[in-house]
């Protein structure tokens, strides 16, 4: 779904590529600079809000594959 079209909820997904997880836990960190700073334009809030939970989900998912993959690993070993 592109960045103009909306969900049924009326929310827009994004169509960023996803980024490592490194690359993802530094713009999370940088949103919440802004988030804390309390400079950040209350028009952008709930868009960086939107933006640290997508973040988030990614990084999560990235942990819960890795995770798999090295029990895997682990449980070839035994």
């Amino acid at each position: 779904m592109d960045d103009n079209k909306e969900s049924k909820r009326g929310i827009k997904k994004s169509t960023r590529k996803e980024l490592s997880f490194n690359e993802a836990v530094k713009e999370i960190e940088s949103i919440l600079r802004n988030i804390e700073s309390g400079t950040l334009d209350i028009d952008k809030l709930s868009k960086e809000v939107r933006r640290a939970s997508e973040l988030i989900r990614q990084c999560q998912k990235k942990l819960r594959l890795t995770e798999e993959e090295i029990n895997e690993i682990l449980k070839d070993l035994t």
